[in-house]
């Protein structure tokens, strides 16, 4: 005799892992985008020194020929105006147990695309346009260790401020970090740090792990200032329209216009090592 089972559909959602930004941490908002398509930043020269003529003819000769400095402009602009929309039809949302829920979807849409790609995005323009890109090499427990320290001497050389550096890995470089005898982690970091993705300290910098998907190929290390890389969001927008003409349920429509750059000046203040 058959017998039919019971199937039970239950209302939790099997969601994906995924973490919060990790840009934050290496990027500052330092220039205001608002009203604006493009913002131009001045960059302006400096004197040479001279010697000082104590004999010279007249006053002013005694300090040198003045020199005229430079002030020239670099634009920068936000390229990427990136969107998404679904809809939820109201009879699916209830006859699902409500997982369809469209707060709740929205929210799951930022979490697993949105942030992702800008991360992705951010990262990528970081080391594309560092200020330091040595050859690649292929890390090891071995040399792991002298190849960040010639990261940080690199920055020392540059004057990049030595407090807030942030030294970023990924999951694969940290375990071969963790392997080396020459490297000691720090691992007393608090829970706001964690959140960014912050898992150890070495030499002062804040070691942040972030996964290989958000970096580019071939991603070794970056070690990095907050101050050299400005990754404004002008337009973080995302609406909920309940039965919006045609639809029976929600329409869920989100825009994001974002971008990164490094200025010419602060560029140094990247130094990216990237594996064979």
């Amino acid at each position: 005799m058959a017998i039919n089972l019971v199937e039970k559909y239950l209302q939790q959602v099997d969601e994906l892992f995924k973490n919060e930004s990790k840009r934050s941490l290496v990027t500052n908002q330092d220039y205001s985008f608002d009203g604006a398509n493009s913002v131009r930043i001045y960059k302006v020269g400096t004197a040479a020194m001279n010697d000082y003529d104590r004999a010279g003819v007249t006053a002013g000769s005694r300090y040198g020929k003045p020199e005229t400095l430079t002030a020239v402009t670099e634009t920068y602009a936000l390229p990427e105006d990136r969107s998404f929309s679904f809809v939820i039809d109201r009879l699916d949302m209830d006859e699902t147990g409500a997982v369809l829920e469209a707060a709740k979807c929205l929210a799951r849409q930022q979490r697993e695309v949105v942030i992702p790609e800008i991360d992705a995005y951010t990262y990528g323009i970081m080391c594309t346009d560092a200020g330091t890109k040595p050859d690649a090499v292929a890390l090891t427990a071995t040399n792991i260790y002298d190849e960040i320290c010639k990261a940080s001497a690199a920055l020392d050389d540059a004057e990049v401020p030595e407090t807030n550096r942030v030294l970023v890995v990924s999951p694969d470089t940290y375990r071969i970090m963790k392997k080396c005898k020459e490297i000691v982690l720090e691992s007393d970091i608090g829970q706001n740090l964690r959140l960014q993705g912050v898992v150890s300290n070495l030499d002062g910098a804040a070691v942040q792990k972030v996964p290989a998907n958000r970096l580019p190929a071939k991603f070794g290390f970056m070690l990095c200032h907050p101050l050299a890389c400005t990754a404004p969001v002008k337009l973080s927008s995302a609406v909920l329209h309940e039965n919006p003409p045609g639809v029976s349920g929600w329409l869920v429509e989100g825009r994001y216009n974002y971008g990164a750059f490094v200025t010419d000046n602060k560029k140094k203040g990247i130094y990216y090592q990237a594996t064979t």
